[in-house]
């Protein structure tokens, strides 16, 4: 990503007010495709998982670690990483930037080292942004394509010219001919989190109802974990958050039937249990959008918390502080430390 010369990262975005941290092959969710995972956790619980058949990935990251390619495009790749020892499972992490190119999968790096670290597998993921071939579809069929990853060695095909899922029928990833039946936990690791900050809070938070509005595929998200995240997208929409960066995104409104298979507030209640971490003072992200989104979650019926921490909206993304320490604790409740 391209940084000055002389400012740091969290100067640079602090001044850009209008970019915050977060944030996949063309393909429409049709809402409908392919049914929830089952028996997920609760807060601070393992869960069982999802169960399941259907096509595999392009090319399998369980026994491959470094950069995988999953397209053609340059900002199609993921990084693998593994413990020394035994895999507590593995945490896909999902980069922010308000979903525009300016920033990339860099953030996750030292994320994705600590977790390590821990005992963690990490699937770290680029994937196409506003403004260097993404939007939708292509960044959420991007992010889909990446985490099918971990579900296998068959290959994923392609429909229509924007790759996985982009059907004539408005159809979601991939070419997938199966039924709802998806691989227990996602992966042969154990369980399955999404980690995203801003941006990448609201997709790690869309990768769990993937399956359920139209991408279709075997692996299913256990848990999910989003810091900062921009939970409700019709809001952020209206809003202009980030000088309208869902807008930019996804090239259409709330009121276009296909809104919906993208915001996360209308995929609630979500079988996998979410943490929602925010900082009251974050000044790129407000608050209210993890606030909003919990509280319809639990009404729904949904397993959500709202974990509230300190040092605005970037301390997220820092590995020495208490906001990443809340990560750790919650990592270490869905799968405990060996």
């Amino acid at each position: 990503m391209p940084l000055a010369p002389l400012l740091d990262r969290r100067t640079l975005l602090a001044l850009t007010g209008g970019l915050s941290l977060a944030a996949c092959t063309g393909g429409q969710g049709s809402p409908g495709a392919g049914g929830r995972p089952t028996g997920v956790g609760t807060p601070g619980a393992a869960s069982s998982p999802p169960s399941a058949p259907g096509p595999g990935p392009a090319t399998s990251a369980q026994q491959r670690t470094g950069r995988i390619s999953y397209g053609d495009h340059p900002s199609q790749w993921a990084e693998r990483q593994v413990p020394d020892g035994p895999s507590r499972g593995t945490v896909v992490v999902l980069h922010g930037g308000f979903w525009r190119d300016a920033y990339g999968a860099d953030l996750g790096e030292p994320l994705a080292a600590d977790l390590v670290a821990r005992g963690w597998s990490t699937l770290n993921v680029e994937y196409r942004r506003v403004g260097g071939g993404g939007g939708y579809p292509r960044t959420f069929d991007d992010v889909h394509a990446a985490i099918e990853l971990l579900g296998g060695d068959d290959e994923v095909g392609e429909s229509g010219e924007d790759g996985v899922g982009a059907g004539d029928d408005g159809g979601g990833g991939g070419d997938a001919t199966a039924g709802d039946e998806r691989s227990g936990d996602g992966s042969a690791d154990g369980p399955v989190v999404t980690l995203g900050h801003s941006a990448g809070g609201h997709l790690a938070a869309w990768a769990a109802a993937r399956l359920d509005v139209g991408w279709q595929g075997r692996t299913g998200v256990t848990h999910v974990i989003s810091q900062a995240g921009v939970l409700d997208l019709g809001t952020a929409h209206r809003e202009r958050l980030g000088s309208g960066a869902a807008r930019d995104l996804v090239g259409f409104g709330p009121d276009d039937p296909r809104f919906a298979a993208l915001d996360p507030l209308q995929q609630v209640p979500l079988v996998a249990p979410l943490w929602a971490l925010h900082a009251p003072d974050d000044g790129q992200v407000p608050i209210s959008q993890s606030q909003g989104y919990v509280a319809a979650a639990r009404a729904a019926g949904a397993t959500a918390e709202l974990v509230e921490v300190a040092g605005g909206h970037f301390d997220h993304i820092d590995v020495t502080t208490d906001a990443w320490a809340q990560v750790v604790a919650i990592l270490d409740g869905i799968s405990p430390p060996r």
